[in-house]
């Protein structure tokens, strides 16, 4: 017995021996698979078992489990499930997660020349909204709104569809870089963006990436408060697609649907969406429909080389809105917009309304990407695109006693943009890394006013010397139809509107770049150097105004020489607290609009214009990365000297005429702080918040020279006292806070809060506040407030789940908020003035929106 009772002791020592060596620790990094950033308070659990673990803020996670071997099951919310095997202590590495969605396992094409945060050691300040938060929470609204909660970020609504625009850090969207899977796409000619020309790009949109301030772009490109990145979906490498319906306030619907072939044999792969859109638009009379399409065509022939053809569009034509005074605001309530009635029109929008205005326009892009991998060190991407767009903002003229619509006169903005972009990299040793590359843009822009449309008669009179003296058009191209736009354009200058308060012209803008980055990285420091230099050639080709019958007049050419330089570094005490700092200095070349007095009528130079634009930017930042609670901190200071500012405004709302203002070089200093928190203190619920604080203004004085739109000299030489006023437009403090939890499983509820203060109207620099020597500054607007919030639930369907549909309602501004969004004038409250919370009711406003909705269901495949 005794003998027994000491083999059962023995027996069980040796099993607990054994239990405890067999413990094991399993390690790894969670990631996602397109952006390779870490995804923190992902779930590890031990498949069969509660024993589970969390990822911390860099995706770093460490799981004790009593097994030998075994299976553990990796989730996170908006994510596919992964599970992986293990046996003994592992250390699985890097792991990625695919985004929960119908076209997910994207292979990034062109990654070369795309520059994502991610792709470099150095920190800067940044933002990222993925695939997922995309599809939920975009709705009906231009890519500017999902960005709005994000620091120093302002997003205006804009009225018509496709009108919004993004404040990044004060700076307006001339002024930041949009990139779609690294291509610039801001208008060569001015800078300008117009996201009705893009309102599919978000269908499409794999992640949107907010740099702010210096950013991570080698390009030398317009990024003076920031760069926005684009990266579209494109190769798939599994079968898959979904149908979507989306229906909205104020009779809006989408319909949209897409397929993935996933990489079949031989290689191919083949993605395409198409979708429609049409609504009747929030603000009276905005009326507006449209299409996308996009279709990606890969071929990888080996694992050296992966090639790409893309081509999107997404033609469209929307009414406008126009800005009216607050006080018409207030007498007629704020979604009033002006639209003639009566009009005998074929195209007439229903309800007998005509627009004052309308734009109509079709940009299809093409691009053919290679990406080739060398050797384990050093890889070649090379992107090669192009794109057409025709289209027009036709406004209603009008004419006779009493005055009624005559016709529909088209300002045309055509072009044809050619441009290569090719980066090499090479990892030279274990620390150093190198990247060279070229950048080469040909763009040719072609303008013009014609009749879009006869609403009296069927010909109108007009005269130039171009065409012989007077001349007789009688012929519409395209009329609303932004197909029919595109593929029969006005290329008959006899077809054209000459003559007084039109114009005919080209311009030729030729682009030469190459940039270079080199960054050195160990455990705890990186540092980096980029360089980029340029040269531009601007040449105008007169028409309408040309002295001769049949004879162009071409102007100079105008070479320009730009660079830029950034330097930065960081420093990682601890896995948990990292600090870093960038400085980078601007050389910009003039915009084309800026080197002509009038550039709609005229080949004489701007005598304003004497050189290149300087910016010189500096920014701090500090991170921490903890298990529940994640923070960025940044600083920033922009300084931008020799700005020329060229601006117009309608002064008559029924015919849409022009004053046209330019200005001497000013200056304008931009400083702030930013903080954004991150938080899951459980499992499934996500708190965020961010405040930034900035301080924007004017810094000495200006001289201003203003002409109508028949290139008269209306004033000349008035001097604007603008030192220390404040930069209007965006609000200089915005805060906000979100919510997302997932109450059961795949049922997920959210809401954010949005505040906005120090916002200030256009610094009208002609206005007579500015013309005094004691000058009030920029006329401040009320603050305001808004709260969005969304329901979704996703119903798993099929055979093992792989199928599923998707319910999404969204409510933006659910408490219904009256503000101003902006102010174009200037106008203070004196003695006797009507003024509405402190504003002066003359000045030109637009309203925010009230309460929307929508409401989609997405069946994924």
């Amino acid at each position: 017995m005794k003998k027994t009772t000491q083999f059962l002791l023995v027996a069980v020592c040796i099993i607990c021996s054994s239990a405890l060596f067999a413990q094991s620790t399993i390690t790894g990094t969670v990631r996602d698979v397109d952006l390779n950033s870490p995804l923190p308070g992902a779930n590890v659990i031990e498949k069969g078992t509660t024993n589970g673990a969390s990822t911390d803020f860099d995706g770093n996670f460490t799981l004790t489990t009593e097994a030998s071997s075994g299976q553990i099951v990796i989730s996170y919310v908006g994510y596919e499930s992964i599970t992986l095997s293990f046996d003994g202590s592992t250390n699985l590495g890097s792991i990625k997660l695919a985004s929960d969605n119908s076209l997910d396992e994207i292979v990034i094409i062109g990654s070369g020349v795309i520059d994502l945060a991610e792709d470099r050691q150095t920190p800067i300040a940044v933002s990222t909204i993925k695939a997922n938060q995309i599809q939920e929470k975009t709705g009906n609204s231009d890519l500017p709104e999902i960005l709005k909660s994000t620091p120093s970020v302002q997003s205006i609504q804009g009225g018509g569809f496709g009108d919004g625009q993004l404040f990044l850090r004060g700076f307006d969207q001339v002024n930041t870089a949009f990139m779609l899977n690294g291509q610039p796409i801001n208008s060569p000619e001015d800078g300008r963006m117009f996201w009705s020309n893009w309102s599919g790009v978000l269908d499409v949109a794999q992640a949107v990436q907010v740099q702010r301030g210096l950013g991570s772009s080698k390009l030398a490109i317009s990024s003076v408060g920031g760069t926005v990145n684009i990266v579209t979906k494109t190769i798939d490498k599994r079968e898959g697609g979904f149908l979507q319906q989306m229906v909205a306030n104020d009779n809006y619907t989408k319909t949209t649907a897409a397929y993935s072939t996933g990489m079949l044999k031989g290689g191919w792969a083949f993605t395409a969406l198409l979708g429609h859109w049409q609504g009747d638009g929030w603000k009276d009379h905005t009326d507006g429909q449209g299409q996308t399409y996009f279709l990606s065509i890969g071929y990888k022939p080996n694992d050296n080389n992966i090639f790409n053809l893309m081509i999107t569009g997404a033609p469209q034509w929307h009414a406008a809105d126009g800005f009216n005074s607050l006080e018409t605001y207030l007498e007629r309530g704020r979604r009033y917009n002006f639209a003639y009635t009566g009009v005998d029109s074929p195209n007439l929008l229903k309800g007998g309304f005509y627009p004052t205005g309308r734009n109509v326009y079709h940009k299809p892009v093409a691009n053919l990407s290679w990406d080739l991998t060398i050797n384990d060190h050093s890889s070649l991407s090379s992107v090669l695109y192009a794109s057409a767009g025709r289209g027009a903002f036709a406004s209603t003229r009008t004419g006779g006693t009493p005055r009624v619509p005559q016709y529909a006169r088209g300002s045309n903005n055509n072009h044809n943009w050619y441009g290569l972009l090719s980066n090499y990299t090479n990892q030279l040793n274990e620390n150093f890394s190198l990247n060279v590359g070229i950048d080469t843009r040909l763009y040719n822009g072609i303008h013009f006013r014609s009749v879009n449309e006869f609403l009296v008669g069927n010909s109108l009179g007009a005269s130039s010397a171009y065409n012989g003296g007077s001349y007789e058009i009688t012929k519409v191209f395209g009329g609303i139809n932004p197909w029919n736009v595109f593929f029969n354009p006005n290329d008959d200058h006899r077809q054209r509107l000459h003559g007084s308060g039109n114009y005919d012209y080209e311009e030729d803008i030729n682009y030469y770049g190459a940039f270079g980055q080199l960054e050195y990285a160990n455990d705890n420091f990186s540092a980096f150097f980029q360089g980029s230099v340029s040269t531009q050639s601007h040449v105008r080709t007169e028409y309408a105004y040309a002295a001769a019958e049949g004879v162009s007049e071409e102007s100079d050419k105008i070479n320009n020489t730009g660079f830029n330089v950034k330097v930065g570094a960081s420093y990682n005490f601890n896995e948990n607290n990292i600090v870093f700092i960038n400085a980078g200095h601007y050389s910009r070349q003039p915009f084309h609009s800026d080197l002509f007095v009038d550039d709609r009528s005229s080949n004489q130079l701007n005598p304003f214009v004497k050189g290149n634009q300087k910016i010189t930017g500096f920014e701090a930042g500090y991170q921490f990365l903890g298990d529940q609670v994640s923070a960025n901190l940044n600083l920033y200071h922009t300084t931008w000297n020799d700005k020329i500012d060229y601006s117009s405004r309608d002064t008559d709302n029924d015919n849409f005429d022009d004053l046209f203002t330019q200005t001497s070089p000013l200056k304008q200093v931009h400083m702030g702080v930013e903080l954004e928190v991150f938080t899951r203190f459980m499992e499934g619920l996500d708190i965020n918040g961010f405040i930034s604080v900035g301080d924007w203004t004017y810094k000495g004085d200006i001289t201003t020279l203003t002409r109508d739109d028949t290139g008269s000299i209306i004033s000349q030489g008035d001097t604007s006292y603008i030192d220390g006023a404040k930069v209007g437009q965006a609000a200089q403090f915005t805060a906000g806070i979100s919510a997302d939890y997932e109450i059961l499983p795949r049922f997920r509820v959210g809401a954010n809060w949005n505040q906005y203060d120090n916002l200030y109207g256009a610094a009208d620099f002609g206005s007579d506040e500015f013309e005094n020597e004691n000058n009030r500054g920029s006329i401040k607007l009320p603050s305001y407030d808004t709260v969005d919030a969304g329901v979704s639930y996703k119903w798993l369907l099929g055979k093992d789940d792989k199928n599923s549909l998707q319910f999404r309602v969204n409510i933006n501004n659910l408490f219904d908020e009256v503000y101003i969004e902006n102010s174009r004038d200037n106008i203070h409250v004196d003695s006797g003035d009507t003024a509405w919370k402190g504003v002066n009711v003359n000045n030109g406003v637009r309203f925010g929106y009230g309460r929307t909705w929508n409401v989609s269901m997405r069946y994924n495949f």
